[in-house]
């Protein structure tokens, strides 16, 4: 016989065997993996809770909390805030689950308190915001969510929301003079459509503590914290 058909006939063995032993050598890690699980390289990336961060932060949290950082645009170089439509759209997240995503915040945040139909801070509230933003200890987000009350038009208290976000991050801004303060904060103008906050909020650590306050008023304001979850 030819010697050069000898010759291609033994390296198609050669390649064929090589071929079959691939095979059976990935099928073989495959039963591996599912008998003992995946490697942590192989794992998917999923949030947890790292032993560093705090109580709160727990997977579920830290899960509504990334869909908030995409929605609102802290995470990538797009827009910086977050309007009731591009939350409910974008992050599909309930009026509920948006509240309980700031419930744990409670001791770590602030209640900034507004006159009705008003965006001035007064005295109490700028004292405020400037002590929780000190508070930073090590945190990467700084949230504002801002509300209004049921009186009004919806586009009147939508804006008016608006610009009580922005007298919150204004003040923030020409108080401490950071350099990527757009990178940390992020804005959230809710108006009355979306995540109204109930009586029991006047609990809260509020700006105006010597003063009533009802479930209009816990609305006519704007939550501010820095959450110190890393994702």
């Amino acid at each position: 016989m030819n010697p050069a058909v000898l010759a291609g006939g033994a390296v198609g063995a050669l390649l064929l065997g090589a071929s079959v032993f691939g095979v059976r050598s990935e099928v073989s890690q495959a039963k591996e993996r599912l008998e003992k699980g995946l490697t942590l390289e192989e794992k998917p990336k999923v949030a947890t809770a790292d032993d560093a961060e705090v109580g709160y932060c727990t997977p579920k949290f830290k899960e509504v909390l990334a869909r908030v950082l995409h929605a609102c645009g802290l995470v990538g170089e797009n827009r910086r805030g977050c309007a009731p439509q591009d939350i409910q759209r974008l992050a599909n997240i309930s009026d509920d689950e948006f509240n309980q995503l700031f419930t744990p915040l409670k001791e770590r945040g602030g209640v900034i308190m507004f006159d009705d139909g008003s965006e001035k801070l007064d005295e109490d509230a700028q004292k405020l915001i400037e002590k929780l933003w000190v508070e930073r200890k090590g945190a990467r987000y700084f949230f504002i969510v801002a509300r209004a009350s049921k009186t009004g038009t919806r586009q009147f208290n939508q804006a008016l929301s608006h610009k009580r976000a922005n007298s919150v991050k204004f003040h923030v801004d020409e108080k401490f003079k950071e350099k990527e303060l757009d990178k940390m904060v992020g804005t959230m103008w809710l108006g009355y459509d979306y995540a109204q906050l109930g009586e029991e909020y006047c609990k809260w650590n509020i700006s105006r503590g010597g003063k009533p306050c009802d479930a209009q008023a816990i609305n006519r304001t704007a939550f501010v914290s820095w959450v110190d979850c890393r994702l």
